[in-house]
C-alpha cells in the first residue's frame, strides 16, 4: 500500500512538472513577437540587427533634424550623445503634439542598416518627462542633465 502512494505521488509531481514546462514554453512562444527590446543609438550602430527584428530606439531628438516628408510621415535623428540614428516615421498617426527637438523620445520599428523605420513614436507628456530607458542610457553615457537640477553657485 505504501509503495502505491509513493508511486502515485511521483507520477503527480512528474505530470505537474511537464505541465509547467509546457505552459512556460507556450507563453514564451506566444510572446516572442510582443517583446520589443530597447537600444540606444550607439547600440544600434554597434550591433548586427536583423532587418525583420522589431525593437525600440530611444534618446533625444537632435536639434534641427525634424523634417516633414509626405502625408503624416517625417524624418528626424535620435541621439544619445555618442551616436546618431536617422529615423523615418512611416506610421499611420500624426506626429505627437509634444514631440519636439531636444526632448526624449522612443521609436518602435525596424533597422535596415542605414535608417530606422519607425511605426510608432512615443513622446514626453510634460515638460520634465523623459522615458526611463532614455534617462538610464543617457546617465550611463554621462550626457544626462537633470532638468530639475539647480544651476549656478551661491
Amino acid at each position: 500500500m505504501k509503495g502505491l502512494k509513493k508511486k502515485r505521488r511521483v507520477q503527480i509531481i512528474l505530470v505537474a512538472a511537464v505541465a509547467l514546462t509546457a505552459s512556460t514554453a507556450m507563453i514564451g512562444y506566444a510572446m516572442r513577437d510582443g517583446i520589443n527590446y530597447f537600444r540606444t543609438p550607439a547600440q544600434v550602430l554597434a550591433e548586427q540587427i536583423p532587418p525583420a527584428e522589431v525593437f525600440r530606439v530611444g534618446g533625444l531628438v537632435k536639434a534641427g533634424s525634424i523634417k516633414p516628408t509626405t502625408g503624416v510621415d517625417f524624418t528626424f535623428v535620435v541621439t544619445d550623445g555618442k551616436a546618431d540614428v536617422p529615423v523615418e516615421y512611416v506610421g499611420a498617426a500624426q506626429k505627437p503634439d509634444l514631440f519636439e527637438e531636444g526632448k526624449g523620445t522612443i521609436a518602435t520599428g525596424t533597422w535596415n542598416g542605414k535608417v530606422f523605420k519607425a511605426t510608432q513614436i512615443l513622446a514626453k507628456h510634460d515638460a520634465n518627462y523623459m522615458p526611463r530607458e532614455v534617462i538610464d542610457a543617457l546617465k550611463k553615457d554621462g550626457v544626462y542633465v537633470d532638468p530639475n537640477a539647480k544651476g549656478g553657485s551661491s
